[in-house]
């Protein structure tokens, strides 16, 4: 019972390093997405404000 029991924490150790390891995906698409939508917005607010649209 207690081989089982350090096997599994050092599984659960082991993933979670190797998950800080990786790229986070989803985390770079969210602010690479907020970055592009705030840009537009600016655009927008910019073209409105000269006059230019």
């Amino acid at each position: 019972m207690r081989r089982v029991a350090l096997k599994a924490l050092f599984t659960a150790l082991a993933f979670r390093r190797a998950e800080k390891e990786r790229v986070d995906w989803d985390r770079n698409i969210l602010i690479f997405s907020t970055v592009v939508t705030v840009g537009l917005v600016a655009l927008y607010v910019y073209g409105k404000a000269t006059s230019r649209w």
